[in-house]
């Protein structure tokens, strides 16, 4: 499939700003199943100058400034990528026992295993503790797959959280989210990220886009689908496999990667410095996935 993603982001601020300085997450990452075609980039006022650089963990940002007075920042991303569709079934139930996995994590000196360990630790957004290891232990059985444990803890916090956007913000705190019961995409990725790590297992935030299909018969809104969050888990000598809470599935051909790290503070997707601005700067994000028909790929 192919897909046509474009990312608006703008501040308005109360009073000018004299300079500023950014760092951008919204440039799609290459991965298995997903290769970057083109991306446009359009930032208004007119920058200083913008690098593209690679982060520690392959994620490809946007770095820029701009060093004149303005009163609006207008940041705009378009990519085109190609997606391959899930070609097989994975049965959950046959794999790696829990046990297992942990005995490996602490004994294999497998390169990629030896590398997922780092997702194991504490992360800034993110700390082990034993509330979450309490809520996680019971899908998590020794003999269990693990993999399928992963599923069962995936579907607990689709139906036994509440999505809402009013509770919480990037601050929030993950033991409010578990408290409370409630949250958005970040929250239930961090959620699970934390339950899995209090356990002893490595797991990391990925952020990317999700395209969402309107009811039938009606037009897809423009601007309608958002940013959005899950997680991704680590078996060693299965490799990484990702999970969506917000949706009670594992990722498909239609969530898009953009980047991952250790938890949202590693990927945000706009973040920078503002010398002057005024306070409660306003922010408007608008994000549009298209699929771009078979027959017009065809004809490219």
């Amino acid at each position: 499939m192919k897909y046509r993603i474009q990312h608006k982001t703008r501040y308005h601020y109360s009073l000018p700003v004299s300079h500023c300085y950014n760092l951008a997450y919204v440039l799609p990452r290459a991965t298995e199943r997903q290769r970057v075609e083109d991306i446009k980039i359009a930032i208004s006022p007119k920058v200083s100058g913008h690098t593209q650089h690679t982060d520690y963990f392959g994620n490809h940002f946007l770095q820029f400034a701009i060093e004149k007075d303005h009163s609006e920042l207008d940041v705009s991303i378009t990519s085109e990528l190609l997606i391959k569709e899930n070609t097989h079934n994975i049965n959950l139930d046959f794999g790696t026992p829990c046990a297992y996995v942990k005995y490996l994590l602490q004994n294999s000196k497998d390169w990629e295993t030896l590398s997922a360990r780092e997702f194991m630790l504490d992360s800034p957004m993110v700390q082990q503790h034993a509330e979450l290891a309490d809520y996680a232990a019971p899908s998590f059985a020794n003999d269990r797959p693990f993999l399928s444990a992963v599923l069962e803890l995936t579907q607990r916090i689709f139906s036994e959280f509440i999505y809402d956007p009013q509770f919480s913000d990037v601050a929030t705190p993950l033991a409010d989210v578990l408290k409370h019961k409630r949250g958005v995409c970040q929250d239930f990725a961090h959620l699970a990220i934390g339950c899995l790590r209090s356990l002893g297992y490595p797991a990391r935030y990925v952020s990317g886009y999700l395209e969402t299909l309107p009811p039938p018969g009606q037009e897809k809104l423009v601007g309608a689908d958002a940013t959005h969050a899950w997680f991704a888990v680590y078996s060693p000598g299965e490799g990484w496999y990702e999970f969506d809470p917000t949706n009670n599935t594992m990722t498909g051909s239609q969530h898009i990667t953009t980047a991952w790290g250790r938890d949202y503070s590693d990927v945000t997707p706009l973040k920078g410095v503002i010398f002057g601005g005024g306070l409660s700067p306003q922010l408007s994000v608008s994000v549009d996935v298209q699929r771009i028909p078979e027959d017009v790929i065809q004809g490219l």
